[in-house]
């Protein structure tokens, strides 16, 4: 039987090689390399419910504002949605979730851009897809779900 070397660098329990994790500080024993994740990343079910609810409101908002804005230049409308987008699912999904981040949390703004544009076209009208809606759809859900990864 060989003794070994090896000390955790955080606890100074001897670690055999097979037993020990590199961490970018050394060698630590299992029950110290034990990493969590960061607080950022740690989204609870409350702030789910909050983001749904914060960010539904936001585009039932949003949606009714872009479709005021429609007859306008379409470069614009598109500008304005994207801008729409990132100012206020963003920022309210950000703000109701402590700055949270996570991938339920993107994939919740995309669907929420996407919610935002079905209230604009179904509250004033109908359904209609041009080429400038169908672009500012996939930038701006590209835009919301890139932003809280």
């Amino acid at each position: 039987m060989w003794e070994t070397q090896l000390v955790c660098n955080k606890c100074g329990k001897p670690i055999c090689s097979r037993c020990l994790v590199q961490t970018p500080v050394g060698a630590r024993c299992r029950d110290c390399a034990k990493m969590s994740r960061l607080p950022t990343y740690q989204v609870k079910p409350l702030y789910y419910l909050k983001a749904i609810g914060a960010g539904m409101a936001a585009a039932v908002a949003i949606g009714i504002l872009w479709k005021l804005v429609q007859g306008l230049i379409p470069f614009l409308y598109i500008s304005l949605l994207i801008a729409g987008c990132r100012l206020c699912h963003l920022r309210v999904i950000s703000l109701v979730t402590n700055r949270k981040r996570s991938t339920g949390l993107a994939v919740l703004a995309g669907v929420l851009f996407i919610v935002s544009y079905l209230v604009s076209a179904l509250s004033f009208g109908g359904l209609h897809f041009h080429l400038f809606d169908i672009a500012a759809i996939v930038v701006g859900v590209f835009v919301s779900v890139s932003r809280l990864r």
